[in-house]
């Protein structure tokens, strides 16, 4: 479930309290008090078999005894109590409930039955919405809600607070309250028994009322629902997270506090990051970044130009921003010349750009206007103290229109209380962001660049394999087979590397020799200088035991060491068991880097992919990072990006800069494995050797296991759906049906604009023609769980689209909406009808309950394929169009693969865009 009903729980139009009291120390009294007092002004019954009045309101003995069923019930008694109450509210037409009551896990007589799950098996035949148990509550200022325990309420506003903390809803009402920020919901999540974060995320995310979005999280239930709710909210509005829980200790307070996974810190990072959003390390910083974000130009780089009116503050800006691994701009040739002619000789001749304590007002405009022109400056910090020789507010007003038209971010740091607090004043009331340090100026503005930055991984989703690349999936598949037949979860490193070689990832020669004298013939089969390892299925660090001998020049050498090796692991793990060596050439790069790369699984997100510095001492170094399969070259490089060996990659004195793209080849090919061969559950190339010449993997280790129910998470982010790719014979040509892609961005373009005005008018009730990038990645660029989108391209041609059609389903798929467009050259000629089946075996075979779309009244061509596919004729909002709607699951209707369709004279109908 998830925003089903939730307009009752967010907007109700009335509210009972179950547990009304006038005690001066109950729950129930308080909730009352917040409502009666909040302005709300719907009706607000009590309910509490004690009373005949509550505070002054009539109160009745039972839900069903009251008037009318209110939307939204604030259930105050008893945990014992609650299951029934429930029961009595749905059956009584209520539709939504706010559980403040704590200690629903204990049994409640009815078997094995926890009363919460009690509570939950009385809400779901009716779907009554619950939020909590164990919450503060709710509170919609601007309609006067508060149905809440709080000991205050919210001021109205436009930013939605989600915590999952009640202790935190309290203290966050109070502090923002004395600064005067408002919210257009506040809402304490409880233990999250129906209504979580996804489902608030979804609804939220759709307000018109809500411009930002502020989560307090500690822990999530299930990855792809969150990420899903979170990508599609984000693409809309700002969403802000912190997160509890980046030490070990921390991770163990929050699991134990909501009884769910925390998950790996660095893992919930990367998820935060593909998903958009933006976390934040304090609850100041939360509030502090959606001010930044609302105000603020967008952001087009990350190269930061400082003004300030004496040297210190500019350095302290300049320190700030190398610590959080900013960028200093390089001012252009020509702005340096404008500068020198507006400032004093004494100038700093750089930046941050130093204009000296006895500016004047001109000279803070001519500084920042020639800032402002500059294509090499992406943001600017202006930062003043307060002096005798212009008032702040003064060069406040001054600036301030040139600030708002500079195109590009500009933040404020007024240094000092009142000889500032004019400017400041100035500055906020034109929306301009202004900060009390240089240091917060500097926090805020990498904010914004890692929002930017966030909001690039966002619009990712990689195609189904990088072009050219057909890895050999058959061979890959059977070494893993082989080796859960024969119960074995760690393969040996040749089998390891024939993996590795099926995806197309370099790997050096590797032999195997079961016995000393073939290790010595492999050697020279191979050629000298050779490495030699053991190959023993029981251990897994070869080189702790002297299983690793490197660097053997002659047949002598390896004879020699192998006798070594077997003896020295006789005596050192005399259990394990030998099947002999690996002989593998010696690979001489002395300018190459040793990398790790690989995949693990987290217990929450799934697989992850891993990069990092490599070699023996990998733990030791700790540098890694972690991304989310799938990849493609852009996320693949903002993975590397974000470790310390990526600037040793880069070239430094007379090293070479390492081959990049093919780092990147090697990461993305890994994401591909842990997309097909789903028995893989751990695998580490360490070392991956990187140079000028490129990569090769010298060592691999891969662990396999057939995945009990549950054992192992889906990928958090669904990658792209190969299997609903379709091959079929219209018309002498042979077609390929498949989902569209992000690399279809081009092509879908170039489709749009071979559209006659009137089919685009009849697709989307008008004739523009003009389409903003933001908008044609939001069309091939999907999220899979919740939208679709099939091609129909040529299999001679596949440059070429010749149609489309879409369905976008609600967030509990419910509902979808469907559109379709085909070229209009090829209009009448049955395509359409082609499309439109596709679109609907999919919806059903998904479990999407209708189909939906609107179509205008004049085309007839569309009404009737709808027609003869069963859809009823509904009146539909837009004035000039009908509602056709297919119930999927009913049995028995038309639409079923293989009936017969005839093609209709026009094929374009509207639904999502």
């Amino acid at each position: 479930m998830s925003v089903r009903n939730l307009e009752f729980l967010l907007t109700p139009h009335s509210v009972a309290v179950i547990g009304a009291s006038d005690r001066p120390d109950a729950i129930g009294t308080i909730v009352m008090r917040n409502l009666l007092a909040g302005g709300f002004a719907g009706p607000i019954y009590a309910v509490n078999p004690k009373y005949d009045r509550v505070q002054g309101t009539r109160c009745y003995a039972r839900p069903d005894q009251l008037p009318e069923a209110p939307d939204l019930a604030v259930v105050c008694t008893p945990p014992d109590t609650v299951p029934d109450v429930i029961a009595r509210l749905a059956a009584r037409g209520t539709r939504s409930a706010v559980i403040v009551t704590a200690g629903m896990d204990a049994a409640c007589g009815e078997g094995a039955r926890t009363r919460r799950q009690a509570m939950l098996d009385a809400a779901r035949p009716h779907l009554l919405r619950i939020l909590g148990p164990d919450c503060i509550g709710l509170l919609v200022p601007g309609i006067g809600l508060n149905a809440s325990f709080a000991h205050t309420t919210a001021l109205p506003g436009d930013i939605a607070f989600i915590s999952q903390s009640g202790a935190l809803v309290t203290a966050v009402l109070d502090w923002a309250r004395s600064r005067r920020i408002g919210f257009s919901h506040f809402v304490s999540a409880g233990e999250r028994a129906d209504v979580d974060i996804a489902d608030l995320l979804d609804y939220l995310g759709s307000d018109a009322g809500t411009r930002a979005i502020l989560l307090y999280l500690e822990s999530i239930r299930s990855a792809r629902k969150f990420l899903s709710s979170a990508r599609a909210a984000a693409r809309n509005k700002p969403v802000i997270v912190v997160k509890a829980g980046r030490s070990a200790e921390g991770a163990r307070a929050a699991a134990s506090h909501t009884g769910a996974l925390a998950g790996a810190d660095d893992v919930f990072d990367a998820a935060i990051r593909r998903a958009g959003m933006l976390r934040v390390d304090t609850l100041l910083d939360l509030f502090d970044t959606v001010e930044t974000l609302s105000h603020q130009t967008q952001l087009h780089g990350a190269r930061v130009a400082v003004i300030s009116n004496g040297g210190g503050a500019g350095v302290l800006a300049a320190d700030a921003l190398s610590l959080a691994d900013g960028v200093l701009a390089e001012l252009a040739p020509d702005t340096l010349t404008r500068l020198g002619r507006a400032l004093p000789a004494r100038w700093s001749h750089a930046n941050p750009v130093d204009i000296v304590g006895d500016a004047p007002v001109q000279r803070y405009v001519d500084v920042l206007q020639a800032l402002a022109d500059d294509s090499n400056v992406d943001a600017i910090v202006l930062i003043h103290a307060p002096t005798a020789v212009v008032p702040a507010d003064a060069i406040a007003r001054a600036c301030v229109p040139l600030m708002r038209r500079a195109g590009k971010p500009v933040l404020t740091c007024w240094l000092g209380e009142d000889a500032v607090a004019r400017a400041r004043a100035l500055c906020h009331d034109a929306g301009i962001a202004d900060y009390a340090t240089p240091e917060e100026a500097v926090r805020a503005l990498m904010h914004l660049v890692t929002y930017r930055r966030n909001q690039e991984l966002l619009l990712q989703m990689p195609p189904a394999q990088s072009e050219g690349f057909d890895p050999q999936r058959g061979a890959a598949a059977e070494v893993v087979t082989r080796a859960l037949r024969e119960g074995r979860e760690i393969l040996t490193e040749p089998e390891a590397k024939a993996i590795l070689r099926a995806y197309g990832i370099p790997v050096v020669d590797t032999r195997v020799a079961s016995s000393i004298d073939e290790a010595v013939a492999a050697a020279r089969a191979i050629g000298f200088p050779v490495a030699l390892k053991v190959l023993s299925p029981g251990i897994v660090h070869k080189s702790d035991l002297g299983g690793v001998a490197l660097d053997l020049e002659d047949a002598g050498a390896v004879h020699t060491a192998a006798a070594a090796m077997l003896e020295r692991i006789g005596s050192l793990r005399p259990e394990a068991a030998l099947n002999g060596f690996t002989v593998q050439s010696m690979v001489r790069r002395p300018d190459a880097y040793e990398l790790i790369a690989g995949m693990a699984v987290d217990p929450l997100f799934g697989p992850v992919i891993v990069f990092g510095h490599g070699g023996t001492a990998v733990e030791v170094i700790a540098d890694r990072a972690v991304a989310l399969p799938p990849l493609n070259s852009v996320l693949a490089r903002a993975l590397v990006a974000r470790t310390r060996v990526a600037k040793l990659l880069a070239g430094y004195r007379q090293r070479p800069r390492a081959d990049l793209d093919a780092i990147y080849d090697v990461l993305g090919k890994l994401s591909q494995l842990v997309i097909d061969l789903p028995q893989v559950v751990e695998l580490d190339v360490n070392p991956l050797l990187a140079d000028d010449e490129g990569v090769i993997a010298l060592d691999a280790r891969v662990r396999v296991r057939l995945p009990k129910d549950g054992e192992r998470e889906p990928l958090a982010i669904r990658p792209y759906p190969r299997e609903l790719e379709e091959r079929i014979e219209w018309r002498a040509r042979a077609l390929l049906l498949r989902p569209i892609r992000p690399d279809d961005g081009e092509r879908h373009l170039d489709f749009l604009r071979k559209l006659s005005s009137e089919d685009i008018r009849m697709r989307v009730f008008h004739t523009r023609r003009y389409i903003a990038p933001s908008e044609l990645a939001r069309l091939t660029q999907l999220d899979y769980e919740r939208e679709m989108a099939f091609v129909a391209v040529s299999t001679d041609d596949a440059t070429e689209t010749l149609g489309v059609v879409r369905a976008a389903t609600d967030p509990e798929n419910a509902r979808a909406e469907f559109g379709i467009v085909v070229r209009s050259d090829l209009k009448g000629q049955g395509l359409g009808s082609i499309l439109f089946d596709k679109i609907i075996r999919y919806c059903r075979q998904r479990g999407t309950q209708q189909l939906i779309g609107d179509v205008l009244r004049e085309n007839t061509g569309m009404l009737e394929m709808a027609r003869r596919r069963g859809f009823r004729m509904d009146r539909s909002p837009e004035p000039s169009a009908v509602r056709v709607t297919l119930d999927l699951q009913a049995p028995g209707i038309p639409g079923e693969p293989g009936q017969p369709r005839a093609s209709p004279p026009q094929e374009v109908g509207r639904g999502s865009s």
